[in-house]
């Protein structure tokens, strides 16, 4: 039963306990107030929604977080700023999409150079279209990070790249980009990135470009990531105006990724040797939708989805030391003649074309205005195989050169259906000198083997 004294025992233990419980919670709260301990930023009197620009505090915050070894976290809101320089072992992060970084013009926006470690997550870096500096070349400038980390950021309204990463390693995941002048992601001189699952879109002359200032190992790993509505404000032949673009990087990978409605191609690797292009959708690609050029030694280009383009697949410049390649189990269809430029060449409307030293086996190619296979230009023709293929409602089933001087090229097992001018062409580049090479004639070109194609 409970009496008088048990009931005062028991009053008197459970204000012990709450004293006791209240101490314990001192000791065990961070010093300083704020997420889990982050660093407080009102101590540096930065607080969200101010008008006026708060970079002088911000810089100061950083730099005492980053000795401290503590992390920053924003809270929702927007804090106007301009020559942020990010310091070494920075975590800094805000509320996705509340947490705004707007840029207040008069330079730089965020930039850090030679920094072992560097962490940027749940943050929105609007640069509002406005002017950057001459010594910066993103509005999030980036140089030299071993170890970087940007994750679920959004970064729209650059006057330059959205992110410019030079000689960086670590990972771009997970951010949207868009509206940037030049391209959403530039990264030059890599040393194994991952660029993954990104959406980057509405960017003046590129989406996501790979680059390297000469030809050397690489080993950037794209993947993931949706690119649309990529433009070519600055023109050229295919310079600008590609979703993805590879130059000069070698042993780089782009898989699964989705691209559609770039000015130019889809995906185009430049001088880029051991490249694998795989299981990518291009869609509505103004030029070649997927291009290997110029002087690499292998690519493999498999398992991808062409729908739209002026040209489909292209592996080419034998004369510029482009060879080795295998073209599989692509589908290619809804090709046509208007490029966005004049071509002194080939021109549009073909499916695939090849040169040197490749294997082009098991595509489908469907509505190719122009030719569905190509192999060789002029007398750059080497060592190409054409095997297990469909073509079907083209204009010619397959165009081969016959110009002197070109190498073999075996044609074999291929299924021509609906093609009008005939099944396999001779050319001499863009002439028609033979009728179709499968109802006779190929024995007069030693270079040439033709087995078990037929006519549908």
């Amino acid at each position: 039963m409970l009496n008088r004294r048990l009931l005062l025992s028991s009053i008197a233990t459970m204000g012990f306990c709450a004293v006791a419980g209240t101490a314990v919670a001192a000791k065990l709260k961070p010093s300083q107030d704020g997420l889990r301990g982050t660093i407080d930023i009102s101590g540096f009197g930065i607080a969200p929604d101010a008008s006026a620009d708060q970079s002088k505090a911000f810089n100061r915050l950083l730099r005492d977080a980053a000795r401290r070894g503590m992390p920053v976290f924003l809270p929702a809101g927007d804090y106007l700023l301009s020559g942020i320089t990010l310091p070494d072992n920075l975590w800094l992060s805000g509320v996705p999409g509340l947490t705004r970084l707007v840029h207040a013009g008069g330079g730089g926006f965020l930039s850090g150079e030679g920094l072992g470690r560097l962490t940027l997550s749940d943050l929105v870096l609007d640069g509002g279209g406005k002017v950057l500096g001459d010594d910066v070349e993103g509005l999030l400038n980036l140089r030299g990070i071993a170890n970087l980390a940007i994750e679920n950021c959004t970064i729209t309204g650059s006057s330059k790249h959205g992110i410019n990463a030079e000689h960086c390693s670590g990972r771009i995941d997970g951010n949207g980009i868009s509206q940037a002048a030049a391209s959403g992601i530039y990264a030059v001189e890599s040393e194994k990135l991952a660029i993954t699952a990104n959406t980057v879109f509405d960017c003046g002359n590129g989406g996501i470009l790979v680059h390297r200032w000469e030809a050397a190992e690489d080993g950037t790993m794209v993947s993931g990531n949706r690119v649309y509505r990529i433009a070519a404000r600055d023109g050229g032949t295919g310079e600008n105006g590609n979703g993805i673009n590879i130059f000069r990087a070698a042993n780089v990978t782009v898989r699964g990724n989705h691209l559609s409605d770039c000015a130019f191609s889809a995906i185009r690797a430049n001088s880029a040797t051991n490249v694998q292009i795989s299981n990518n959708q291009c869609l509505r690609s103004g030029e070649t939708a997927i291009y290997s050029e110029f002087g690499f030694e292998g690519a493999v280009v498999s398992g991808n989805l062409i729908d739209g383009a002026a040209n489909g697949i292209l592996i080419v410049n034998f004369n510029e030391g482009g060879r080795l390649a295998t073209v599989s189990d692509n589908l290619v269809r809804n090709l046509n003649f208007d490029g966005p430029y004049i071509h002194d060449g080939a021109g549009f409307g073909f499916g695939i074309a090849v040169e040197a030293d490749t294997a082009v086996t098991g595509n489908v190619i469907e509505n190719a205005p122009k030719w569905g296979l190509m192999l060789g230009w002029g007398p750059c023709l080497r060592d190409v195989v054409a095997t297990g293929n469909l073509v079907r409602n083209a204009g010619g089933g397959c165009a081969v050169t016959v110009v002197e001087g070109s190498g073999s090229a075996l044609i074999a097992t291929n299924l021509f259906q609906d093609v009008r001018d005939g099944a396999i062409l001779g050319y001499r580049w863009n002439e028609r000198v033979t009728g179709d090479l499968m109802k006779g004639g190929s024995e007069a070109f030693a270079h040439l083997t033709l087995s078990g194609n037929r006519l549908g």
